[in-house]
């Protein structure tokens, strides 16, 4: 697969970045509005510990803070010693014209360093409370364009892992594939080389808070192969 249907696919299912042009409408009459607070939450704890884990490999999840989310947003549920945080990201940190903004079956281990837990997280943070005290979406965009958590620069180096295996970004997308993200002031993506013909590392900026740069790899967490499908003719496979 080039790296333009990578892209295609990456703008329907990375969190944080907004959804293809046409399909706003249909996820709009699926998900108008936020479903009961219980569908986004995990009954079981413990279980959404361990899937917050699957984000990174066990070198780095197993020594990381985990968050879980509550009925009042994110609590700490391990203490770490590494500097990074793992949790579970919900549907409400997609972009604001993302047609799965409320999609209740949206979980999407991240494990950030300290960098991106630093600067970055508040935002993750602040979006979960909003949205279970039973913010609307417009509420939520209101309250982001006021938010000083929302227009703090990310730390230089913020980033992070998302590798699980489990993960389920889009309805379209399912778990799409194994990456790692880096979160950096607004810049122009060429400056990284993203989004050019051949080049691995992809970009948006569509949310408008940073500028995200994402890298597809080879392994899921637990160290198995993503399957990336046929090469284009002519070309070995990934």
């Amino acid at each position: 697969m080039n790296n333009f249907n990578i892209f295609a696919t990456a703008a329907a299912c990375v969190l944080l970045l907004a959804a293809p042009a046409g399909s706003a409408a249909a996820g709009l009459a699926r998900f108008p509005t936020m479903a009961p607070v219980a569908q986004y939450l995990i009954a079981d704890r413990a279980q959404e510990i361990a899937l917050a884990r699957t984000a990174a490999p066990a070198s780095i999840a197993a020594a990381a803070e985990v968050l879980v989310l509550s009925s009042n947003g994110f609590d700490n549920a391990v203490k770490g010693d590494n500097g990074f945080v793992c949790l579970v990201e919900r549907s409400w940190d997609k972009g604001f014209a993302d047609a799965e903004f409320w999609d209740p079956k949206i979980r999407a281990p991240i494990c950030l360093n300290r960098a991106a837990a630093e600067s970055v997280l508040p935002i993750y943070r602040e979006r979960a409370k909003w949205a279970l005290s039973g913010a609307s979406l417009q509420e939520i965009k209101r309250r982001t364009a006021a938010s000083a958590a929302a227009h703090t620069p990310p730390a230089p180096g913020a980033m992070a892992y998302m590798l699980s295996k489990d993960q389920y970004l889009s309805d379209a997308g399912g778990h799409w594939y194994p990456h790692v993200m880096f979160f950096t002031p607004n810049i122009d993506a060429h400056a990284w080389g993203a989004n050019l013909k051949a080049s691995p590392v992809l970009s948006d900026d569509s949310i408008g808070l940073f500028t995200l740069f994402f890298i597809p790899v080879r392994k899921w967490s637990d160290g198995t192969l993503a399957d990336y499908g046929p090469s284009p003719a002519g070309h070995h496979r990934h």
